[in-house]
């Protein structure tokens, strides 16, 4: 390995970890909450790491949002958006958190920022990937799945030249979003929020030891690239007629083929997935995307690789 094959990139120096963007996702909530108490466990050294209650009125009334998806508004259009009287309060909150970390794309927004999210799908510990030529990002993740090996941490890559998902942790240059779940909405679950707390440690471990001047040989990881959202069968009034298939539910990440059970209406009929080549559904019977219209994403396998990286 040559020393002009190394990819020198800036240290990262300012870290935030982002908890409550949904209120009713609880792990996030009480971690941020315990760490802005007492955040020995987050510090590192040669960097700040800011824990921060993203959505405070949806968590002081344990619901996702109070006006709309706190998750979805940091395109430019609401980022610019005048501030009026009646503009929703996600949207003027996602300004004022652009003001503080950001702004968006810029030199000065914050190095890094870890977006903690629960799931009621079965989909253990995710990580979530936003650009897939982020190579600090995906040498983190490649750390954090071998830290915590044997157990699975799937990689959910959301690039997609159709689906805008416009996130809060956009707002860094470099954004991860951490799912974790099965866990209810409103709940708090010692496993869950364990699993959280641990993909956390070990992302911050991999900061420090990257500023320090370790070096990052060239790494491949398997990700799960998003293709499109599937809908829940409905009726002419638009109403949900099928529910996810026994065979279906809490099997995300596993493969699915052509002519396996997608759903099945309450008369018995079972409706199959028809397609030409094997997806990875996962986000299976979300409940909050009941209002996206989302009854699970399909994804597909593929291999990421990101360059020798190291600390100018």
């Amino acid at each position: 390995m040559t020393s002009s094959s190394v990819v020198d990139k800036p240290p990262v120096r300012r870290v935030a970890i982002f908890g409550g963007t949904h209120g009713n996702e609880l792990s996030g909530v009480f971690l941020v909450k315990h760490w802005q108490e007492n955040g020995a466990e987050i510090q590192r050294t040669g960097m700040e790491v800011k824990p921060f209650l993203t959505n405070p009125r949806a968590v002081k009334k344990c619901t996702r949002y109070i006006d709309c998806d706190l998750n979805r508004v940091f395109d430019p259009d609401n980022l610019g958006r005048t501030v009026v009287e009646d503009i929703p309060y996600e949207v003027r909150r996602a300004q004022e958190i652009n003001h503080i970390f950001g702004p968006k794309g810029s030199d000065d927004a914050y190095d890094l920022i870890f977006d903690l999210h629960n799931t009621t799908s079965n989909m253990g510990g995710t990580l979530i990937l936003e650009n897939s030529r982020d190579d600090f990002t995906i040498q983190m993740f490649h750390y954090i799945k071998n830290a915590l090996a044997p157990e699975r941490c799937p990689v959910l890559l959301i690039e997609h030249p159709s689906l805008k998902y416009a996130t809060t942790r956009s707002v860094a240059k470099h954004p991860v979003g951490v799912e974790v779940g099965p866990q209810p909405q409103g709940v708090v679950r010692a496993d869950t929020l364990d699993k959280m707390r641990k993909i956390v440690k070990h992302g911050l471990d991999f900061v420090q030891l990257f500023n320090e001047g370790k070096e990052f040989p060239p790494c491949t990881i398997e990700v799960f690239k998003i293709m499109e959202k599937v809908d829940y069968p409905r009726n002419k009034n638009d109403e949900v007629i099928a529910i996810i298939h026994p065979k279906l539910q809490d099997q995300d990440w596993q493969p699915l083929n052509n002519g396996d059970p997608l759903f099945l209406t309450l008369d018995g009929e079972v409706i199959a997935y028809k397609g030409d080549c094997t997806v990875y559904p996962t986000f299976i019977n979300e409940a909050a995307y009941y209002e996206k219209k989302q009854a699970f994403v399909k994804t597909v396998k593929m291999k990421l690789t990101a360059k020798h990286i190291r600390s100018s």
